[in-house]
């Protein structure tokens, strides 16, 4: 399908997303007695803060009828805010473990031994911890925008990555109260996250708002996205990977967003060097495909495929590494 036959699709869907999200979360936990975590609040805090930079883009878009809303640098200035805030307020609340939604150390399928203040003190152990999150948030959040150039691509992509931290943060909620016991036979393998369950019920709701949103999304797509939902979904992805102490493992879990987006930076810095060859017919590299003569719906149902073999390596790492110890 022509890309020029989809103008005039409705766009900032994305609302619809963190509506549905918000609803599905507090409901579901309020119905169900349990309390509200501050880790899922951090998380609509992302998610709610990035969409507001979108929406904001997509507004501007709208009105002015043209395809640059904020600048590119406006776009990651708002971004960083949003990081900043929800960098901050993660390293406060410790539970009665004295365990706070984040940590300064950098994790993979827990925290590792390099910890940003133990390395550069506690002031300037914050300040780099702060940009730590800032990379994660603009690089997750831009991601899932980069990803968002054909009917359904993001969505079904975002649902498999995000549908991953269901998985985690389940297993984290088991094994995180068996190793509470100190049982030296076992506390050695358990996961020190605070709110682990509310993750995995937050990242639910997420995935379910995405599973209804897809039904109206998927080609030809009735409804797109927008700089709304895909920055909120990014950010949504970056803050379970952040608070559930998995940060390196969003590369494999994300890992169609960080092949979209490593194709932009490819095919420029190519560009540039070889002053103006190129190494793809188009970027992204959905695009490229479909100039090759790939239909819509393959290219998207293939991305969605490599997407969950991605998330699948991620998932299964992690639970290889709680097997090894």
């Amino acid at each position: 399908m022509s890309h020029h036959s989809k103008r005039g699709t409705p766009t900032m869907g994305g609302l619809v997303v963190i509506a549905a999200t918000i609803v599905g979360y507090f409901t579901g936990t309020l119905t169900s007695g349990e309390h509200i975590q501050i880790s899922a609040l951090l998380v609509l805090f992302m998610m709610v803060g990035l969409g507001a930079v979108g929406f904001l883009d997509d507004f501007l878009k709208t009105r002015n009828q043209r395809s640059l809303g904020l600048g590119g640098w406006a776009k990651i200035l708002g971004q960083v805010i949003v990081a900043v805030a929800f960098g901050l307020l993660a390293l406060q609340f410790p539970n009665n473990h004295d365990i706070t939604p984040a940590s300064t150390a950098v994790s993979l399928f827990r925290d590792t031994r390099f910890d940003f203040v133990l390395l550069f003190g506690a002031i300037g152990g914050i300040i780099v911890y702060i940009l730590w999150v800032a990379f994660l948030t603009t690089s997750t959040s831009n991601g899932v925008n980069v990803a968002d150039g054909l009917d359904g691509l993001a969505t079904g992509a975002s649902i498999l990555a995000i549908g991953s931290y269901i998985i985690i943060g389940f297993w984290q909620n088991n094994q995180y109260a068996y190793g509470l016991g100190l049982d030296p036979d076992v506390a050695y393998k358990a996961y020190y996250v605070r709110d682990p369950l509310d993750l995995a019920i937050v990242a639910t709701a997420l995935v379910g708002a995405l599973v209804g949103f897809l039904w109206w999304n998927t080609s030809p797509a009735q409804i797109f996205l927008g700089d709304t939902g895909s920055l909120s979904i990014g950010g949504a992805l970056a803050a379970l990977g952040i608070l559930s102490h998995t940060e390196l493992l969003l590369v494999p879990i994300g890992g169609l967003f960080v092949i979209v987006t490593g194709s932009v930076i490819l095919q420029r810095a190519y560009f540039k060097l070889s002053h103006g060859k190129r190494i793809f017919l188009m970027s992204p590299l959905h695009h490229h495909f479909e100039l090759k003569g790939w239909a819509e719906v393959t290219v998207v149902v293939r991305f969605w495929i490599i997407s969950g073999l991605l998330a699948g390596a991620g998932v299964g790492a992690f639970y290889l590494e709680w097997l090894s110890r």
